[in-house]
């Protein structure tokens, strides 16, 4: 299954990112005991300690519980050296995707190239195709494998003997996480508890999501941007300074450059460590996004940071 995200912005397409969720739970988030005040207390967190021992224990018929939080995308020594993305301990296969320009729609008024590193990252789980426990450097003396860059080795994984692991799943379709994660999968009926999770598997066609790869349109006063805003500039960095202070915080849309270009891509409007938003006097905002869309009398706030409507 894939995000059933639609451009609810019309012809405005281009900035953004897929809002996991948004037309199957109406703008809320799914069901889930993190409570997102910090990486640790996030879905990200693939040890799941927030869920308690007994529970997170169920989780090593999925992955190695590598007793690390930060470990399952990031290494201190070793990284991969196919992504250049800050010091990634995650296998990266060099999966080519179907795009949103493959639509070849009227209203597309920018270009889409592959995902960006800043979606690769994400991609990495959310595509399905690599184990979420797939990572180079393990935990530990000796446990480096240079052959994980590229490709998941089981017999490496399976080496880990930090817990008592059964199985190294991908998110999937249907099979995997989506075994027990997914209405009718095979373990839905022993886990009836088990959230949905259908819709945060993306899978390798990006064409039914916001667009990634998509150059932004940076000149206020070019034919192509009557619909965007124009984001800030300091030194290299290029985002919508919502708070005014002048500096790219967490919770700023922003956008990366490749190639000289500034284009959106996932962490856009995703921050895959938590914007902390569930503490007194905030607001929660759901899967990871930089800006809630649904903030009472400020509807499709994420939407009109980028886009002008």
């Amino acid at each position: 299954m894939k995000i059933q995200f639609r451009m609810l912005l019309g012809a405005a397409v281009g900035a953004g990112m897929c809002v996991l969720g948004f037309s199957a739970y109406g703008g809320g988030d799914l069901p889930t005991k993190a409570t997102n005040l910090s990486i640790s207390t996030s879905r990200h967190n693939l040890t799941q300690s927030f869920l308690g021992p007994t529970l997170a224990g169920i989780m090593n018929v999925a992955r190695n519980d590598y007793g690390e939080v930060c470990v399952y995308c990031h290494t201190p020594h070793g990284a991969n050296t196919k992504l250049a993305a800050p010091i990634w301990n995650r296998t990266f296969k060099g999966n080519t995707y179907k795009t949103y320009a493959d639509l070849k729609t009227s209203t597309l008024t920018q270009p889409v190239g592959q995902p960006g590193i800043n979606s690769l990252t994400c991609l990495s789980c959310h595509d399905g195709t690599t184990a979420i426990d797939s990572i180079i450097n393990m935990p530990g003396s000796g446990k480096w494998q240079q052959a994980q860059e590229t490709a998941t080795s089981i017999d490496f994984l399976n080496s880990w003997t930090g817990s008592s692991n059964t199985g190294h799943m991908t998110m999937g379709d249907g099979v995997g996480c989506q075994s027990c994660h997914q209405s009718g999968g095979v373990g839905a009926t022993t886990f009836t508890t088990a959230p949905d999770l259908s819709v945060v598997y993306i899978g390798t066609d990006l064409s039914n999501d916001h667009p990634v790869g998509i150059r932004f349109p940076m000149d206020a006063y070019a034919v192509d941007n009557v619909d965007f805003n124009v984001p800030n500039k300091v030194n290299n960095l290029v985002f919508f300074d919502s708070d005014g202070n002048g500096r790219m915080d967490p919770k700023n849309v922003r956008l990366y450059q490749t190639n000289g270009v500034y284009r959106v891509e996932c962490a856009s409007c995703h921050d895959p460590h938590g914007v902390p938003s569930n503490g007194p006097g905030t607001v929660f905002n759901p899967t990871f996004l930089r800006v809630a869309n649904n903030v009472p009398g400020k509807g499709s706030a994420l939407c009109l940071t980028c886009h002008t409507k």
